[in-house]
């Protein structure tokens, strides 16, 4: 990684990021009262090179696939010295195949400049929501961006149907990759080592609480995951999604095996959350979830403006709208009835909690880009009297 990166040479070619104290961002929200514990910020909005969560299994992913390319024609063995990954001769051999992906944006970044900085012909399917700014960026890194008019899911169904018709065509399917999912789940060991280091413990008396943005559930549900088979019941995660977009709620919620949309509940699946616009959730992962999560919550895109802004103005951490999904997580637990619910059955006490926010974007996104967020937000709460509390 650190070959291909130069930028990560100061870690080792390691892709990882900052556990953040947030003490500022509880007094800003909580005000000293409710959401008792600590809060924490899982810095993965400045992950390097992708700049996003995506960057964990997208990496994973496309790594994979190169190491099994090159084993297979005999550049690298399992013993080998996995830099030759970055030789003239791999990206000689890796430039006769392509490796495509459909994405509202960051897994797009994620899977295109891996793809493109290994020598493969790197295709990304963008539905219409997808930012422009994101295509601009994957064009100048010598990604082919092919857009969709429809939604995210139609994005990924073209974007399978057209590797699957191609010779020498690896298809990175959101929905159904266990190699991004295990991607994701690799953040857990490291998470459980940053607590360490920070002096939480993790058991009965220390609950652990997540908190994280979630789109078609491959890596918050990864990650959960990897934080379930770490500390058991110890550790409770909850999704947070869109009003409009809460697509694995309601795939819970129907209580079955059939799929189920938003769009089947009269949901339009519009949001400015681009990454999490999603209208059906991973096949993959919500059966793995109904056993695993403890929660969803829902948040309203005002909200999401007015907790970033809340996050610039208390920690100078700029992220954009879906990362500041999780934001509100501590506040709806404490005070909202279904959280108090759960706290109250599950015989928690919050004293000693560890909370973590997953804060899963923002470190690429243009200046002017988060500027417009900081104005919007700022024209929010010039409006809005209180705090905003997410949809249970």
């Amino acid at each position: 990684m650190a070959t291909l990166f130069p930028e990560l040479a100061p870690s080792n070619g390691h892709i990882e990021s900052q556990l953040m104290p947030a003490a500022a961002l509880q007094q800003a929200l909580a005000g000293g009262a409710g959401a008792a514990g600590a809060w924490f910020i899982k810095r993965d909005d400045e992950l390097p090179v992708a700049g996003s969560i995506k960057a964990r299994g997208g990496f994973h992913e496309v790594l994979a696939f190169a190491e099994s390319i090159a084993i297979a024609h005999g550049i690298l063995d399992a013993a080998g010295d996995p830099r030759v990954l970055a030789s003239a001769a791999a990206r000689a051999l890796f430039s006769q195949y392509s490796v495509s992906v459909g994405s509202t944006g960051n897994l797009g970044l994620s899977i295109g400049v891996m793809a493109a900085a290994l020598g493969f012909e790197a295709v990304v399917h963008m539905s219409a929501d997808a930012k422009a700014w994101k295509k601009d960026r994957l064009r100048k890194r010598g990604v082919r961006v092919v857009e969709h008019e429809g939604d995210y899911a139609e994005a990924v169904a073209a974007g399978r149907e057209q590797a699957q018709a191609a010779p020498r065509s690896h298809f990175v399917d959101d929905e159904r990759s266990a190699m991004l999912f295990f991607g994701y789940a690799a953040a857990a060991r490291h998470l459980a080592h940053q607590l360490a280091q920070a002096g939480r413990v993790v058991d009965a008396a220390h609950p652990l609480f997540v908190y994280l943005p979630c789109g078609v559930g491959g890596a918050p549900g990864g990650i959960t995951y990897g934080l379930k088979a770490l500390f058991g019941e110890h550790v409770h995660c909850f999704f947070a999604e869109p009003v409009a977009s809460p697509c694995v709620l309601v795939q819970l919620a129907s209580g079955g095996d059939a799929p189920v949309s938003v769009y089947d509940i009269g949901l339009d699946n519009r949001t400015d959350a681009d990454g999490l616009a999603v209208g059906q959730a991973s096949p993959l992962v919500s059966p793995l979830m109904a056993s695993q999560l403890a929660g969803v919550f829902t948040v309203p895109d005002d909200q999401l403006y007015v907790h970033l802004l809340a996050l610039k103005t208390s920690m100078s951490v700029e992220v954009e709208p879906s990362a500041a999904a999780g934001i509100g997580g501590p506040s709806w637990l404490s005070d909202s009835p279904a959280g108090q619910a759960y706290v109250r059955d599950n015989g928690l006490d919050m004293r000693a909690a560890t909370h973590v926010i997953w804060a899963t974007g923002g470190s690429l996104v243009p200046p002017e880009e988060l500027r417009r967020f900081q104005a919007h937000a700022e024209a929010l709460t010039g409006q809005v009297s209180g705090a905003m509390q997410p949809a249970a």
